[in-house]
């Protein structure tokens, strides 16, 4: 049946024909109200009696531009199609079985012919117009198309569309979760790794720590052994000091004696005890800069430089690392900061090692008694 109704639609109304239907040398057919629409605006000037022509004339087939001319009876003297208006009748009756569409009453009109709906669509202009427009308005030399054609074309396209982007939507919107779930892991590795570098570099502050407090053991022992050395050299030269002292003393006493025998018998044993001091082995005396502790002295312009090169490892050192093959032993005596930083065991030592420096008599010199 649709086939059938395509077969009766006027290419001017696109409607089914209305009768009278005039059949045209060029054997299209054509409502006789739309051939004389056709007519009138072909032949303006032609005299018309009752809004028909009735003199002769010419105009185009709308479907082949075949030119049709007419006699002094105008459309009226076009031969009527009866076999389509049987066909016609015939299709009514078998749409008339079948329930009507429902059709609404707010259908728009056109703005040129306030009289006439819009019934047919300009696919030239791409937009709704009426049969009036296409007859002889500014859609005449326009290509048309029927509006229930074009609907179901644009309303399936509108379909695909819709689909279309509500697909695209979907996808869009998994993006942005994917987005935001990406966003929520790089804070929470930004927020493991800084951890892991604060960890590194605490460790680094314990190593750092461990070697002051070595080194200023080193010093301080150093320094506890020479003043015990020499605190004891004092006292022995204290108790050397206090018998000479007493030994004046008693010289001084045994001057005063005015007696003779008194002072020789004083003086031989006193004169014994200084004799005596006079031959013991001098006191030990300190070498010449033995205080001094500058072989404790460090640099650390080495360390510092390889402090402020700690950096997280690149790809191409990562690379290198992996070529070298470092055993398994190597791996597990490492520090690394942050999964990539310098290593602690790489880096230069602190001071050099030295021996803590031990007093012997070589080390001071003997000196006699003043």
């Amino acid at each position: 049946m649709d086939s059938l109704e395509k077969q009766l639609i006027c290419p001017i109304c696109l409607e089914i024909f209305t009768k009278p239907v005039v059949i045209l040398p060029c054997q299209h057919n054509l409502c006789r109200k739309c051939a004389n629409d056709i007519f009138q605006a072909s032949n303006p000037y032609l005299p018309t009696r009752g809004g028909t022509v009735s003199s002769g004339g010419r105009f185009r087939c709308p479907s082949c531009r075949h030119e049709v001319v007419l006699d002094r009876h105008g459309v009226y003297g076009l031969q009527r199609n009866l076999l389509v208006e049987n066909i016609i009748d015939m299709y009514k009756q078998e749409s008339t079985s079948k329930p009507a569409p429902q059709r609404t009453d707010d259908q728009p009109m056109c703005e040129v012919h306030e009289d006439e709906k819009i019934n047919i669509y300009c696919v030239t202009c791409a937009k709704p117009t009426c049969s009036l427009c296409k007859v002889f308005g500014e859609h005449k030399d326009c290509e048309v198309a029927p509006l229930k054609s074009v609907y179901q074309t644009q309303k399936t396209e509108l379909s695909d569309g819709i689909a279309m982007m509500v697909g695209n939507n979907d996808r869009i919107q998994g993006i942005i979760s994917q987005l935001e779930e990406t966003c929520r892991a790089i804070e929470e590795n930004g927020r493991r790794q800084k951890s892991q570098v604060c960890e590194k570099f605490d460790h680094l502050y314990a190593v750092l720590e461990d070697r002051k407090m070595e080194m200023g053991l080193k010093v301080t022992a150093e320094q506890e052994e020479k003043l015990n050395y020499i605190r004891g050299l004092k006292r022995k030269y204290e108790d050397h000091l206090e018998t000479m002292t007493k030994m004046v003393e008693s010289g001084i006493q045994t001057m005063e004696e005015p007696e003779m025998a008194l002072f020789l018998q004083t003086a031989k044993p006193l004169l014994q005890k200084i004799g005596e001091a006079s031959k013991e082995a001098p006191l030990e005396k300190v070498e010449r800069g033995y205080e001094n502790m500058d072989h404790y002295t460090v640099n650390f312009r080495k360390e510092s430089r390889a402090l402020r090169t700690i950096d997280f490892i690149r790809d191409e050192e990562e690379e290198e690392e992996e070529d070298d093959g470092a055993g398994a032993e190597e791996e597990g005596r490492t520090e690394t900061v942050a999964s990539g930083g310098a290593n602690i065991e790489d880096l230069p030592p602190l001071i050099a090692p030295t021996p803590l420096p031990q007093p012997n008599p070589n080390t001071v010199k003997n000196t006699s008694s003043s």
